[in-house]
């Protein structure tokens, strides 16, 4: 087996997935209660956050009704203008004081804990009463101290750990899904043909 996919299983086996699937279960109660999910990142982190967002917005697996998500980079328009305006550092901590509400989560994706936009929107939403969850790598930095809690993949690889928060951000919905599934029930697979008509 390649090198790359050696270190892929032994950081996925050391990450601390049981986190994430109790963020998935409060996730899914805060989402159902009319709360929102805003997620953020840079490059590949990015990516994660849309991802993220849309399987919420859509669907993951299960048929289900919409839930509340917004990738905060999507709005074009708005992250150019906030980064012309007020400069790159306050692009997501500006939206997430016009979007958030208390109760309401953030989710923070960062290979290397240190994106200055990524924490500066993390402090933001503390400000709020909003809960933080961080997606990172290993070591301290600034993303940790700035979040109520983290999931940190041991890699040193940035590719390697975004990789893993791949793979925690359909763990995560796979959650979600189940407690809205149990908790207000779902279209069975048999009707999915229609709703998809």
């Amino acid at each position: 087996m390649h090198q790359h996919l050696t270190e892929l299983q032994r950081a996925l086996r050391c990450t601390d997935t049981g986190r994430v699937e109790d963020w998935g279960r409060r996730l899914a109660a805060v989402l159902l209660d009319g709360g929102r999910l805003l997620a953020c990142g840079n490059g590949g982190s990015t990516a994660e956050a849309q991802h993220l967002t849309a399987e919420l917005v859509g669907r993951f697996e299960d048929e289900r009704r919409p839930l509340s998500a917004i990738a905060l980079h999507a709005d074009t328009s708005s992250l150019t203008a906030l980064a012309n305006d007020y400069g790159y550092r306050d692009v997501y901590a500006r939206q997430v004081r016009a979007h958030a509400r208390p109760g309401d989560v953030l989710v923070c994706l960062s290979t290397s804990g240190a994106s200055e936009n990524v924490v500066a929107a993390a402090l933001a939403a503390r400000e709020l009463g909003v809960r933080t969850w961080a997606l990172t790598g290993e070591g301290p930095s600034a993303l940790l101290a700035a979040c109520d809690e983290a999931v940190q993949v041991p890699a040193a690889a940035a590719s390697t750990v975004q990789e893993v928060h791949l793979a925690l951000v359909h763990l995560l919905c796979s959650v979600v899904d189940a407690e809205v599934r149990h908790r207000a029930g779902a279209v069975p697979a048999a009707g999915r043909e229609e709703v998809q008509a």
